[in-house]
């Protein structure tokens, strides 16, 4: 497996919309407090800084098996610098440093690796594994509640400020490309997947989480108007649930008791938006079962908006609302079926790779036990 001057490039592109995404948020969080909406603003201020730390949390204590793996003392400066909130980016330089030197050293119209090659390319492929990772982890934690608080106000006030547009524009962007890079990071990385190659199946697997993870977090803005109490008391049952699913998995994700317990309930609190699969095992009742009730309910919270409606919310208001979340709930669906019933890379046997000098190629990487999809 090579890394190539493209997967350079996108990795660039990565470290562009995880800055832009984390200046846009703190413009937001300026904004609000300078207008003197401190709610919103402590909550904006809030969702980052979850995200951030649950973050930094996970990059050290990867840091530190790695280190400990190779044999070598955890290093103060690493904590330091986790507890600065700038891990992501020491990772991002290292990652993108010794990347630049593989992508641009070889060729990557080259077939034929020595093992020293392979091991370096193996290496890069690993360290942006774990980036996309953490990113997919922040754009969960931080971006997915963030984006509903903009929507919330968008429909509250009607309008919003361009700062609160570029929120909304992107956190969108952040969501659909962390996920789709996670999933060719994820197929990258181990040998028994087939990569997820060609436009098509990106697409498709992009429209698939973005339509359907739009269509709920309207559903969720909508019963925010109607009853904020309801709708958190709803959140937080999804998120028992999510968290109850991965302890009976059986997760074995982290090394250590406490990061797995860290893990099981940041798995849970995805769960509340998008399905994964958390074991890597086949998930095709599951994941029925959870977009079965993803579409009830949909249609019950969109019933009980029919039936009472709301004076903030003029029938010229609501329609195209509604509209808006059938149809992207619909076409979710449509891209759902499409991706998995003809896109997906499935392999029915494990690939066999050529054995160089003797040694065959290893590929111990902790993706292995992340969420799947």
């Amino acid at each position: 497996m090579k890394y190539t001057k493209h997967n350079f490039m996108m990795s660039v592109l990565g470290v562009i919309i995880y800055i832009t995404d984390l200046i846009v948020d703190i413009w937001v969080s300026v904004k609000f407090f300078h207008e003197g909406q401190y709610v919103f603003g402590v909550l904006a201020l809030s969702f980052m800084l979850f995200g951030t730390l649950v973050v930094q949390c996970f990059s050290y204590s990867w840091f530190k098996a790695d280190l400990k793996k190779a044999g070598q003392e955890s290093q103060r400066c690493f904590l330091l610098l986790h507890c600065l909130q700038g891990g992501v980016f020491t990772r991002y330089w290292f990652a993108l440093k010794k990347g630049y030197g593989i992508a641009f050293k070889y060729s990557s119209k080259t077939n034929n690796f020595m093992e020293e090659e392979i091991d370096q390319h193996k290496e890069v492929i690993d360290r942006m594994t774990d980036l996309s990772m953490l990113r997919l982890f922040e754009t969960y934690l931080e971006g997915c509640p963030q984006l509903i608080l903009q929507l919330y106000i968008f429909l509250e006030h009607g309008q919003a400020h361009f700062s609160q547009y570029s929120a909304i524009v992107v956190s969108c962007c952040a969501i659909s490309c962390s996920t789709v890079d996670y999933q060719i990071a994820l197929r990258k990385s181990l040998p028994d997947k087939n990569l997820l190659s060609g436009s098509g199946p990106k697409f498709t697997y992009l429209f698939y989480k973005l339509f359907t993870l739009i269509s709920w977090m309207l559903s969720v803005v909508l019963l925010l108007f109607l009853n904020i109490k309801i709708a958190l008391f709803l959140l937080l049952l999804l998120w028992f649930l999510g968290i109850i699913w991965a302890f009976k998995k059986q997760t074995q994700f982290c090394t250590s008791v406490s990061m797995e317990f860290l893990y099981r309930i940041v798995v849970g609190f995805i769960l509340i938006f998008t399905f994964f699969n958390i074991k890597g095992q086949n998930t095709k009742y599951p994941m029925s079962y959870y977009y079965i009730v993803r579409v009830l309910a949909t249609l019950g919270i969109l019933i009980v908006f029919w039936i009472f409606p709301l004076s903030i919310f003029s029938p010229e208001y609501f329609i195209p609302i509604s509209i808006t979340i059938v149809l992207t709930l619909l076409l979710g669906i449509i891209f759902l079926i499409v991706y998995y019933g003809t896109f997906h890379p499935t392999r029915s046997e494990e690939t066999k790779y050529d054995e160089i000098d003797g040694k065959s190629v290893q590929r111990d990487c902790r993706v292995r036990y992340f969420l799947m999809e």
